[in-house]
């Protein structure tokens, strides 16, 4: 017996809940920018500058007991959590400023408070004159990103499926960003690479809903557009539950098993295949019904067959 997590030949009325998720959206975007201008983000190492250690314990860390050592050094803000096994450790200390070599200077401190009884695996020193630079990259690369996309659809379809995409993909970035400023999830490097991912797979996931309605509009001329874009979304619905699902199998295990350092990774790319399924069908669909397309691919496009709804 076959397990069918959709129903073959379901009819769905997505575009009749246009409104509705068209207000749900519009919310979570605007909270989404409030948090990240009232909140602010999270910023790593990465991105703000400061000295990343990774060490390893003869035994069980004592976190607390390594986190009070640290601490009075009088360092600022540090960060001390176990990561894989656990005598694995990783240390994060903000950037000291002031003169050049202070960074490394703490690295030091750390290692006369910690001696010699850890192992040091990895020593990493980011400068606020870098951390700037990859604050400017990161935001160019996601920009650079959304805006080629909406050319490939532009020439792929229309400006019109173009304009939809671009907005389910900005309605997924910023939703993002904004999940990450409300749980005060580190923001940093890896973080951009979801971000870069989430935009690929949503892209994906839209066109094949586009291009199912572009089927359509060439073999149901007549048919009324909600209804054909509600039979679209309904025709590439278990192709879109599989791929999110069979996704989401991946993304959780690596969440859970995977450990701390690539969590908020695989926990960005599980928020972002959810909002991006979300935004394929409630955001870039409907999108079409209010920019309207042209109804006619192709001029030898033949006509539906007789009997056939829309015909």
């Amino acid at each position: 017996m076959r397990l069918k997590l959709v129903p073959e030949n379901t009819s769905i009325p997505f575009v009749a809940y246009r409104k509705a998720a068209f207000a749900f959206s519009i919310l979570i975007v605007l909270a989404s920018i409030a948090l990240v201008f009232t909140k602010g983000l999270n910023f790593g190492i990465d991105f703000k500058g400061g000295t990343m250690i990774e060490i390893e314990t003869p035994e069980a860390a004592d976190i607390s007991a390594i986190r009070t050592q640290l601490n009075g050094l009088g360092l600022g803000d540090v960060q001390v959590q176990t990561f894989g096994a656990p005598n694995d450790v990783l240390i994060r200390i903000q950037s000291q400023g002031g003169e050049p070599g202070s960074d490394q200077q703490v690295v030091e401190l750390v290692k006369q408070e910690l001696g010699d009884s850890v192992q040091y695996r990895r020593v990493e020193v980011v400068g606020p004159k870098v951390s700037g630079e990859l604050v400017n990259s990161g935001v160019t690369a996601v920009v650079l990103a959304v805006a080629l996309m909406l050319i490939y659809v532009w020439f792929r379809f229309e400006w019109q499926f173009s304009i939809g995409a671009v907005l389910a993909l900005v309605h997924d970035v910023i939703t993002t960003i904004g999940i990450f400023s409300l749980l005060q999830i580190e923001f940093s490097l890896p973080i951009i690479a979801a971000i870069l991912t989430i935009v690929g797979y949503s892209m994906n996931d839209t066109v094949v809903v586009y291009d199912r309605v572009r089927e359509n509009l060439r073999k149901y001329k007549r048919m009324d557009l909600g209804e054909l874009i509600d039979k679209a979304i309904n025709e590439t619905l278990t192709r879109t539950t599989m791929t999110a699902l069979t996704t989401l199998l991946a993304l959780f295990a690596l969440y859970i098993f995977g450990g701390e350092v690539i969590r908020g990774f695989t926990f960005a790319m599980i928020w972002g295949v959810i909002i991006g399924t979300y935004s394929s069908i409630f955001v870039a669909a409907p999108v079409l019904l209010i920019l309207g397309v042209k109804r006619d691919w192709s001029a030898t496009a033949s006509s539906p067959e007789p009997g056939k709804k829309g015909a």
